[in-house]
Order: structure tokens, then sequence, then C-alpha cells
């Protein structure tokens, strides 16, 4: 028996709140552990219509089921009022393959749990008594950030950019439940000299962060680049920063904003980094001072779509949502 659940049921069962946070970490925590079977990921890019679709996929050892998903993320789409990401994420039996649930989120867990991982990139990363935030790009994923790290610090300001005008201003509306001070920004250099926390979102194929704009005690945590052709930061960042930590080394070698320094010649792609799983288990990995420049590389995991995936069935089994096909 399959268990079909619908966007609606799904957001019934699965908020951007503190309970996600200990399961997504355990997430990162097995995969430094090597407890997970995690594919490279699989991307089919539709260039003519700015489009991509990825599928991710892991199996934690000993745990029963394990989820395979296909993301999409279509950047026109907003001048066509449709959302720019969607898609869907299929639980199946470990010991059997039998499909378990059907789950029609249309990117919405994904979202969810990649907000949840840049608050726990700042949980680890940043300086404790950090409360202005940067945000680089106004869509969906900047407003999860941000409505994330208040999770985890306690932010008082945010500044933000983005090419469009006319996003910044859709942004600062709806994030208003907040309570934060929202300042828009006309340059980028603008948002990186006031923050303490810096996050980028965008899909931008160029550097849009300059290395000699950052100052003592930012944490960066970047997770725009999740292909190959994008780059939000500026390579010499990865070179120069005090500590640089990937969610998955094997794919940001790949990916991620490390991919740019190795292509570059500023970083051999021997270098080994801790990831973010192994800061986790052991804090002492993660920053060592105060005036530490820190970047998060998050290209995204298949293990926390698994982690993701499993939380949402058995809330929904528990809720009794969904309609069963046989």
């Amino acid at each position: 028996m399959t268990v079909i659940l619908s966007l609606d049921e799904i957001k019934k069962c699965i908020g951007l709140d503190k309970q996600l946070i200990p399961i997504i970490e355990e997430a990162f925590k097995n995969l430094a552990q090597d407890k997970v079977s995690m594919p490279p990921i699989l991307r089919l890019d539709i260039e003519e219509y700015h489009g991509e679709s990825d599928v991710k996929a892991a199996y934690i050892q000993g745990l029963d089921s394990y989820a395979i998903k296909v993301a999409s993320g279509f950047f026109n789409n907003p001048k066509i009022g449709l959302p720019s990401s969607n898609g869907l994420m299929i639980l199946l039996d470990s010991k059997t393959g039998v499909i378990k649930s059907i789950l029609l989120d249309k990117g919405y867990l994904t979202d969810i749990r990649t907000a949840i991982a840049g608050a726990i990139a700042a949980k680890y990363l940043s300086n404790p008594d950090s409360k202005k935030v940067g945000i680089i790009g106004a869509g969906i994923q900047a407003k999860l950030q941000l409505e994330a790290l208040s999770l985890v610090r306690n932010i008082d300001t945010a500044f933000i950019w983005a090419r469009k005008k006319d996003k910044v201003s859709e942004f600062i509306a709806d994030i208003k439940k907040l309570n934060i001070n929202i300042q828009a920004c006309l340059l980028p250099e603008e948002v990186v000299n006031q923050c303490e926390i810096l996050v980028t979102t965008t899909p931008s194929k160029s550097p849009l962060i300059k290395n000699e704009w950052l100052k003592k005690g930012l944490h960066i945590t970047a997770m725009g680049s999740d292909a190959e052709q994008k780059n939000e930061l500026d390579p010499l960042i990865i070179k120069d920063c005090d500590l640089y930590i990937p969610d998955s080394l094997s794919q940001t070698k790949i990916l991620g904003e490390l991919n740019h320094a190795i292509k570059n010649n500023l970083v051999s792609s021997n270098q080994n980094y801790n990831e973010l799983g192994e800061v986790i288990l052991d804090p002492s990995l993660g920053r060592k001072r105060k005036e530490d420049i820190t970047v998060c590389d998050l290209t995204g995991t298949g293990v926390q779509d698994t982690a993701i995936a499993r939380q949402t069935y058995e809330i929904a089994m528990h809720l009794k949502l969904g309609t069963s096909v046989d």
C-alpha cells in the first residue's frame, strides 16, 4: 500500500521550526560517520528555459526507509507567476524497495530542509552574539533562510540586496511577521559591510561577493552554488578564509564554491576539509576565534531529503493523513 501525500497535507506535518534542527543534524552526522550510501547528484539542465532538474537520494544504514527526490528550479517562473522550485519525493522500503509514500511537496520540503541546514551552519560557525544578517537574493529561500536563522540567533536587523527592487519590496512585506528591522541595500557591498552573518541565495553564475569586502568575525553561508556553473563567492574567499566547511566535500569539489577555487588553482583538489556533520559531532572543529572568517558551502544532500521525508511520513501516519493506493 502506497500513501500519497498532497502539499496541504505535508504542510500540516512539517513547518520551519526548531524541531527539525536535530533531525537534519542527525542526517549530517550520519553522513560524516560514513553511515550513508549517497550517489552523486543527477542533474538535467534545460538551458533554453533557465531551468534544471536534480535527482538526489540517500540510504542511512539501519533505517527502514529511504528517499529519492526529484527537484526542479526554473528561475524565469516568477515572471509568469509561478514559483521557481518544484518537485516531489518518493519514500521506499529499505528491505523490499516497495514505495511507501509519494510526497507531492512541489519543492516545499527541499526549501525547508535547505533553510534548516543554513540555521545549523550559523549555529555552529557564526559568533553566538551575531544579531545582524545580510541576505543576497530575495526569493523564497532568502525568506526562509532569514526565518531559520531566527531559530538559532537573536537577529534584530537584516540587510537585503537583490537585482530586482520589486522582489526586495515583496521580501520586506512578506517578512514583517518576524519583527526584524529590514533594510534594503543598493549594492551587495553595503550588505557585507553591515552584517555579521551573510547568506547568499542566488543562482548567479559570476561572483557577487568580493574577498576584499570581508571583515573579521563574519560568517558566510553560501547555498546558491549547487551546479558547476553557479558561483556566488569570489574564489579567493575560499582560499583566504579562516575556516571552510562543506556540507559534502565530494559534492562541493564539483558543484560548490570550492569547485571554483580549485578551477582557479587557488586550492588543491586534494585539500581535505571537515564537513558540517563532523563539526556537529565535534564543535571544537568549528570557529576558533571571534575574529575568524568562516564559510559554509551548502550544495544540498540526499541525506537531508531522506531525513525530512521520513519525518513527514511518520507524522502523516500519526495524523492519519494521505490517500492510500494499491
